[in-house]
């Protein structure tokens, strides 16, 4: 399984019902703490949905993570995302230094 596969596994692990709209910036967060820039695109088109449950335009996806990685999270979001992801076996949500 790839790395991007054995990303979206967790996400959709830990997030059953779809990554919710508040959690994309420490999720992003953490992602480029390990992925490539490509590789977080990869996850975010294959893993992020509309609520309806249709895909999230490529170009969306894009100005997403562009606008939603601007703004730095919050610690305390950082630490809420990372413990969700931890509970569905996500290796890496390593613990902060």
């Amino acid at each position: 399984m790839s790395r991007v596969a054995q990303v979206v596994a967790w996400l959709r692990e830990g997030y059953p019902a779809g990554v919710p709209e508040h959690d994309y910036a420490p999720l992003f967060a953490l992602l480029r703490r390990t992925l490539t820039d490509d590789e977080v695109e990869d996850v975010a088109v294959t893993a992020l949905q509309r609520a309806d449950g249709g895909v999230v335009a490529h170009e969306d996806i894009t100005g997403l993570i562009e606008r939603t990685t601007a703004q730095p999270p919050l610690d305390r979001d950082v630490a809420r995302v990372r413990a969700l992801l931890a509970a569905a076996g996500w290796p890496l949500a390593a613990p902060p230094d």
